[in-house]
């Protein structure tokens, strides 16, 4: 597998308006993604997205390639790997915070006793890095599975 040293990735928003009534979309530089957000998807469950559930996406997709290498380099791929990632946007006194994460995971590969799992799946969560640029989060947990 060789891979590039560097690799640049992009995004672009572009909103409108006020914070309350305003809108916003979302690209991603693939044109794979393109959403609308807005203070009514953020807050109170309004059609869209939202910076926090594209966050969640991207940890549980990082941390899922972090898994599957880990697994494959211990030599023992994985048959499939199902993550949710569960963003928690905390309320302050002088704005908001993402206090906690919690990842969970199911994975189907053979071979493996659970402290040797346990333990590739704790490095996958440190190890990727989506995480690793989280650091400022003050919790990042995870409920790690295997299934048949």
């Amino acid at each position: 597998m060789n891979t590039p040293d560097d690799i640049a990735r992009t995004a672009s928003v572009h909103w409108t308006g006020d914070i309350a009534k305003g809108r916003g979309t979302i690209a991603a530089g693939s044109g794979k993604v393109n959403a609308e957000y807005s203070f009514g998807t953020r807050f109170s469950g309004d059609p869209g997205t939202n910076p926090e559930e594209l966050l969640a996406a991207s940890h549980a997709a990082c941390f899922s390639m972090a898994l599957s290498l880990a697994l494959t380099r211990a030599g023992h791929p994985p048959k499939s790997i199902d993550t949710i990632a569960n963003v928690n946007l905390h309320r302050l006194p002088d704005g908001f915070e993402i206090d906690r994460i919690h990842l969970t995971t199911k994975v189907s590969a053979e071979g493996l006793d659970a402290a040797q799992f346990a333990e590739l799946a704790n490095g996958a969560k440190a190890g990727c890095p989506i995480s690793k640029a989280l650091g400022a989060v003050k919790s990042i947990t995870l409920d790690a599975a295997l299934v048949p």
